[in-house]
């Protein structure tokens, strides 16, 4: 979907120049955004490939924040990225084989969880979530932004998890 974000996120990256010298190399809004349904929108900020994770010295390094990425990090990696939910959106019940780190920025939000257990987050709250299936509904009066950092995680074993390269409703993201 072509939707554009009513939100865009500046995006701030730092680094070296060829010298050593820190400085400001990316100062601009965040342009790898998704959409998959009206109003939704999930943009990368940045990712890494492995831990510890390389940094590059100068100005020609790769910017991470503009990989096509599935729902999944990199093996090895992690996937940093900023999501909106619109109120009364559709939840989507999924599961991914990671560790998200998840930090409500503005908004409320309802986790879903197995046999009908349900979670209320609001601006500030944090969770830990550990490759558990989970729905996200949006039941306030105004967009829900989070922010979630991905690590790939050891499969669990455990029901019909997304398959990398596979975005959440099964279907293969695009751009």
């Amino acid at each position: 979907m072509s939707e554009r974000n009513p939100h865009p996120i500046r995006r701030i990256v730092t680094g070296h120049d060829a010298k050593g010298k820190a400085k400001v190399l990316i100062d601009a809004p965040a342009t790898n955004v998704k959409s998959s349904r009206p109003g939704q929108f999930s943009t990368l900020l940045w990712c890494t490939d492995d831990a510890p994770a390389a940094m590059p010295v100068g100005e020609d390094a790769e910017d991470m924040g503009e990989r096509k990425l599935g729902t999944y990090p990199p093996e090895r990696g992690t996937r940093f990225m900023i999501a909106e939910y619109p109120p009364g959106n559709v939840p989507r019940r999924h599961r991914t084989e990671t560790i998200d780190y998840i930090i409500v920025l503005s908004g409320q939000i309802e986790m879903d969880l197995d046999e009908g257990e349900m979670v209320t987050m609001g601006p500030g709250d944090v969770m830990i979530q550990r490759g558990t299936y989970h729905a996200w509904r949006n039941p306030g009066p105004e967009v829900c932004r989070m922010a979630f950092v991905l690590v790939d995680g050891q499969p669990l074993g455990l029901g019909d998890p997304i398959r990398r390269g596979e975005g959440v409703g099964g279907r293969v993201p695009h751009g």
